[in-house]
């Protein structure tokens, strides 16, 4: 059974998903360090923690959760934010706008993300668990797949959404198809946009579910087994 501290002939070791799991809590508790920075007035660092998280994420303010708005934690709609969205550079000007005062300040990248990646880490500490009571198979290669496509058809849709229309004005914006879908059965507001508690929220929590299940259990148990081989030590499954 595979430990997540170990000792060997030559000396002290920690195991790689030890390493793994510290680095995923440091990756996902940054982009919420961001705000608190902000709140307290650290703006320097804060900024520095945006800049940084820009190369994982657009940012877009209405498609990112806030923290220390009217409500303590929310999203908000593209017309509610303070922002010029007639332009061409609607994507930069959302992706600049960090928050305020009166509204809080936004997460350091997307509600996608925060799924996409704190999965992971969730699954790693499910994984680190389940490997000590027995051998733990990789997906297969079906499942894997299947679990990825709710993201490749919500992110997919999203991109030719605001290619063809413009972000806030496109088929994905109002969802006017899953009214008809549905028979307009949910308030309007589970249809149009971006909030929290809206189709398009929801389906982006989701799919980061799904990809962050699908990679740790596809990948861990053949790190597992390849670490092993290469060290001569038997396998941690």
């Amino acid at each position: 059974m595979g430990e997540l501290i170990q000792t060997d002939p030559h000396g002290f070791r920690i195991d790689w998903l030890t390493l793994i799991i510290a680095g995923l809590i440091l990756f996902n508790g940054l982009p919420f360090l961001a705000p608190i920075l902000m709140k307290i007035g650290w703006e320097g660092p804060g900024r520095g923690l945006y800049f940084v998280y820009g190369f994982f994420c657009h940012q877009m303010a209405q498609r990112s959760f806030f923290l220390f708005g009217p409500q303590g934690f929310q999203m908000y709609p593209l017309t509610s934010l303070p922002v010029d969205a007639s332009g061409g550079n609607v994507e930069l000007v959302l992706r600049q706008f960090l928050g305020s005062p009166d509204l809080g300040w936004k997460v350091a990248w997307s509600d996608r993300m925060v799924t996409m990646y704190l999965t992971p880490l969730l699954a790693a500490v499910v994984y680190a668990i389940a490997r000590r009571r027995g051998a733990v198979s990789p997906l297969p290669l079906w499942a894997f797949l299947l679990l990825l496509l709710p993201m490749a058809l919500d992110g997919g849709t999203h991109m030719i959404s605001d290619l063809i229309s413009g972000i806030g004005n496109g088929f994905r914006d109002s969802n006017a198809w899953l009214a008809d879908l549905t028979g307009n059965l949910f308030p309007s507001s589970f249809y149009k946009g971006d909030s929290l508690g809206s189709f398009n929220s929801m389906m982006r929590l989701f799919s980061g579910l799904t990809f962050g299940i699908a990679v740790v259990w596809l990948l861990f148990p053949w790190l597992d087994t390849d670490l092993a081989v290469k060290t001569n030590e038997p396998a941690q499954l």
